[in-house]
């Protein structure tokens, strides 16, 4: 057989100019498509009006999230350069349309900004279906219009009606009174982004994080959708921050705060351990989170884990000895801490222009360094915090090498007694995780049903009767010994914690079905708070999901509807006459094996929700609020939100 000949030649090779290859490919710009690429391009507007703080020239940045979907940003810096480039253009034109075009490359505009590469601003203009910059400079105001990143005319001069319509009255933006500033509205396109919005939450951390960050900068959010205004600054910089994340903690410690500046690079770590069993550590480089951590974030714990090692050998008299007791996990138990880089842009190393993570390798030594002296310092002048300290941390390594001895007994059972399921558990015959599904089951009477209704072939049924242990309060050793936990890792599959495995799972779909109550939500939260702190991958793979058991039937002759809510069933009721049965579902225990089936197992007819988590942070606090055990916040929450609650009792 021959092999057909394809036609390669220079007409198949693409040169992409312009913000064309943005267009093509935006998740290389802004991570994704979805809500959190949406903020990563409000949060390059943001940064560039931060950038101007950094330099001395702006102490004011204003947001405006519209209720058309749009947004605005606007700061009282210098204000982009209008007059034209050697290139033959304006130089907003320039910075608006090309990539790699910027103030940022060494050229004297700026020692210190978020970034070098020269793509923001350009890159949410090709993102946008509609793009709009007013620059005000000279007692006039300049601005330019953009669709899909292309300029509708040439840079021109605005009159003070246009900028009546354009900003709202708070912002008082006038013509000939010496203000200067950028003004950026963007429309994202919605071909890019479908319809998701902005969401005042995320955009209140963006600006919260950056007032904590950068003293004497003010942030005012003006959310039209919800008739909101927010305002934020702060004096007292990362120790501040800090103190605001612990706020509903047990402190077992002041926040320790070092800082050191060679010239080149200033390094400000502030940290504190509280109670908590979680950790949170925050990496900042010029005022950009670099979720993803890096070389600063890895210089911070080898420093950290080095100064507790020093200072709890030199307590215990063996200052060149070895402690293979304690490790770099056990001091995370508990942690809260930031860690802050500022450095000239154009030395700035990021992983990708998302700037998730810091590559620079000489920041590292120099972060590590800085935080050994700062913390030896700092345990020999307050002994009695270090002590505190060094228990927290002895407590959290003798709690992992319980856990460690249990969970190995776990993975024994799984491994040596021939692969051994819990006997509570009713496999399925599949053994393709991809099509697999593991229910688990509140109590053994739902059990029972589950498992002559279900479909043997795919479904698995694990039946836990009973409240589970709250995990947001319990160490690993003591999950581990509880039975219910015991036989669901087992039955998953992947392990837990560190050796957790996701390729190991068993199965693809992991499905929480409890009873449609206050007890039944109670469990679901219990299994989620688990399944959240100790398997985190399978919920960030999508794999875990609620099933939604009806809450009534209605039975008019022949004709069976199951009804999911209340207000299913007031509607369904207007449209019908006759005479009707109406059964309400208190339990899965009430309904029969082909109940069950039809209305919470059957894939065809089955509503499931499926648990995704955008935001890890703010999805951990809350976690930690309503299943901790701090009662002053929950209590706030609960008296907040209860008149929303449909709470079926």
């Amino acid at each position: 057989m021959s092999k057909k000949e394809d036609k390669y030649t220079a007409e198949q090779i693409q040169l992409l100019e312009g913000l064309e290859p943005v267009k093509k490919r935006p998740g290389m710009y802004i991570g994704s498509t979805d809500s959190r690429g949406l903020h990563e391009c409000l949060r390059e507007i943001v940064d560039n009006s931060v950038d101007e703080s950094f330099a001395g020239v702006a102490d004011t940045v204003w947001v405006t999230l519209h209720k058309d979907g749009s947004a605005t940003v606007k700061d009282n810096g210098r204000g982009i350069p209008i007059d034209k480039h050697k290139s033959g253009i304006s130089a907003l034109e320039l910075t608006m349309t090309k990539l790699h075009a910027g103030g940022k490359f060494g050229g004297g505009a700026y020692k210190i900004s978020g970034g070098l590469h020269g793509v923001g601003a350009s890159v949410v203009n090709a993102l946008s279906s509609y793009f709009r910059v007013v620059v005000l400079r000279n007692n006039k105001a300049y601005y330019q219009e953009y669709k899909e990143g292309t300029p509708l005319k040439n840079v021109s001069s605005a009159i003070q009606k246009q900028l009546d319509d354009w900003f709202p009255p708070l912002w008082n933006v006038k013509l000939d009174e010496n203000q200067t500033g950028t003004l950026t509205t963007f429309y994202p396109d919605k071909k890019v982004f479908n319809d998701i919005p902005f969401e005042s939450s995320k955009v209140k951390s963006l600006l919260k994080d950056r007032a904590y960050l950068v003293a004497g900068l003010s942030f005012h959010l003006l959310d039209e959708i919800k008739d909101e205004e927010t305002n934020y600054y702060f004096e007292g910089g990362i120790k501040s921050l800090v103190e605001h994340a612990n706020r509903n903690k047990n402190k077992i410690s002041d926040v320790i705060y070092v800082s050191k500046d060679n010239g080149e690079i200033s390094c400000e770590v502030a940290i504190q351990y509280t109670d908590s069993y979680n950790e949170n550590v925050k990496g900042f480089v010029n005022g950009i989170n670099t979720i993803d951590g890096g070389t600063h974030v890895t210089g911070f714990r080898t420093a950290l884990t080095r100064a507790i090692t020093d200072y709890t050998k030199r307590q215990n008299g063996n200052g060149n000895g070895k402690d293979e007791s304690i490790t770099g996990e056990d001091m995370k138990e508990g942690l809260t801490a930031v860690v802050y880089i500022k450095m000239p842009s154009e030395a700035l190393q990021f992983e990708s222009q998302t700037k998730a993570r810091l590559n620079n390798p000489e920041v590292q030594g120099f972060v590590s360094t800085t935080v050994k002296e700062g913390l030896d310092m700092y345990f020999e002048e307050h002994p009695a915090e270090a002590r505190k300290i060094i228990e927290k941390v002895s407590l959290a390594a003798k709690a992992r090498l319980a856990a460690r001895a249990a969970k190995d007994a776990v993975l024994r059972k799984g491994a040596l007694e021939g692969g051994t399921l819990p006997g509570s558990l009713a496999d399925c015959q599949s053994k393709d995780p991809e099509i697999s599904e593991l229910y688990i089951v509140e109590g053994d009477s739902a059990g029972g049903s589950a498992k002559q209704g279900r479909d043997r072939k795919f479904q698995a049924i694990l039946p836990l009767f009973g409240k589970v242990l709250n995990t947001e309060r319990a160490r690993l050793d003591q999950i581990i010994k509880s039975d219910k936990f015991k036989n669901l890792i087992i039955a998953i599959g992947g392990g837990i914690g560190e050796q957790f495995n996701i390729e190991k799972l068993r199965y693809h779909r992991i499905i929480i079905m409890a009873d449609a109550d206050v007890d039944g939500s109670h469990i679901k939260c219990l299994y989620l708070t688990f399944l959240y702190r100790h398997m985190p991958e399978v919920i960030n793979k999508g794999y875990v999901y609620i099933a939604m058991p009806p809450l009534y039937k209605i039975v008019q002759g022949k004709i069976v509807k199951y009804l999911y809510t209340e207000e299913e069933k007031e509607e369904h009721l207007k449209k019908i006459d006759g005479k009707v049965s109406v059964q309400r579902y208190k339990g899965l225990g009430e309904m029969n094996a082909t109940e069950l089936w039809e209305t919470t197992m059957n894939p065809e007819a089955r509503i499931l929700k499926q648990i995704t988590v955008e935001d890890a942070e703010a999805a951990g606090k809350m976690f930690e609020m309503l299943m901790g055990e701090e009662v002053p916040p929950r209590k706030k929450f609960i008296q907040t939100y209860a008149k929303m609650a449909n709470l079926d009792i």
